[in-house]
């Protein structure tokens, strides 16, 4: 089996350093590492530049495209491995990444696998991050792959068998959530997703409530995009549930958590301790799956975070939903 990686780049002098050297350091090697340096202005190209090893194939493009599924479209004709990896300039592979890809692989009814994201550690921010994607990843993934429903391969973590993407998948960019897309349309196609939480990477998240704020409103407008474009895929009632506990949930605990201080602020503090010792106690879980003791200080600011995310929830719902003023432009993450 040959496996390719695919790394879309835009300005990563930062980080794409490290997420090479993760590629190239592996238990099994990659046969391939196609990197599109996509109009970077920084010294990307010089970094790249300074590989020498011959499994990087490196893409310039001398303008920007704006978007990542793009980029990643220019880099897909350069791919010539059975199988190839999607990962961010940003990311780091755990050394056993690609060994554990072709394991999954070896199941010829595969197509597609999803990863385990894991957040790198730098301030509260990030350990707000690292408790969701346990929880996230722990549980609710979990079962979704018990019910052969997994709602979204992560970007930075995720395999896919060349061909059936080629001739099924491929880029639409109608869509800010690629990944997202891509896993609506395996679903839809009845193709076999497979999770396994030992195929790990190690992501850099927002470090700024700013750069928070932008990444949330990506990702939850891309969730409403993605929603309108492949509602009819809902078959089924496990489907049918988990989209509803995700977007009619989310609307329902989104409104009370702005209108339940105007109708009674007795209710909103009851409500608040008890939701605070329940974050508090999965906080406790997931210090303990991911082994970091950070993530058990994380219950409160996370508490705060869940305003914040209601709020963006919401305008997201209003601009892409009810006013339909949809939003393509990619936003830029800050690197550490």
């Amino acid at each position: 089996m040959k496996i390719s990686i695919l790394i879309p780049a835009h300005n990563e002098e930062k980080a794409i350093g490290n997420c090479l050297n993760s590629c190239l350091y592996q238990s099994r090697m990659p046969d391939e590492i196609v990197v599109v340096n996509d109009g970077s202005t920084d010294n990307t190209a010089r970094i790249l530049d300074g590989f020498k090893n011959n499994i990087i194939r490196k893409i310039t493009v001398r303008q920007a495209t704006g978007n990542k599924s793009y980029a990643q479209e220019i880099g897909l004709p350069h791919i010539t491995g059975d199988v190839f990896i999607c990962t961010d300039a940003d990311t780091i592979l755990d050394e056993r990444f690609v060994e554990t890809i072709e394991k999954e692989f070896s199941d010829p009814e595969v197509t597609a696998v999803a990863g385990y994201v894991r957040s790198l550690k730098y301030n509260w921010l990030t350990a707000c991050r690292a408790f969701d994607y346990a929880i996230g990843q722990n549980i609710y993934k979990l079962a979704q792959s018990y019910i052969n429903f997994i709602f979204v391969m992560p970007g930075a973590a995720s395999a896919y068998r060349t061909k059936i993407f080629r001739k099924h998948i491929n880029f639409d960019h109608d869509t800010i959530t690629e990944d997202l897309d891509f896993t609506y349309r395996f679903n839809k196609l009845g193709l076999r997703i497979k999770y396994d939480r030992q195929a790990i990477v190690y992501t850099q998240d927002p470090p700024t409530v700013k750069s928070y704020i932008n990444q949330m409103r990506r990702w939850y407008g891309g969730g409403w995009q993605n929603l309108n474009k492949h509602l009819r895929i809902i078959k089924g009632p496990a489907k049918a549930l988990e989209l509803s506990l995700m977007y009619i949930e989310g609307l329902f605990f989104s409104f009370s958590c702005f209108l339940t201080p105007l109708i009674n602020v007795r209710i909103m503090l009851y409500g608040f301790v008890i939701y605070l010792l329940m974050v508090q106690f999965m906080a406790i879980y997931a210090a303990k799956i991911e082994k970091r003791r950070d993530i058990l200080f994380s219950a409160l600011p996370y508490m705060a975070l869940l305003f914040i995310n209601a709020g963006i929830f919401l305008e997201q719902f209003f601009k892409e939903v009810v006013f339909k003023n949809k939003n393509l432009s990619w936003y830029q993450p800050e690197r550490i």
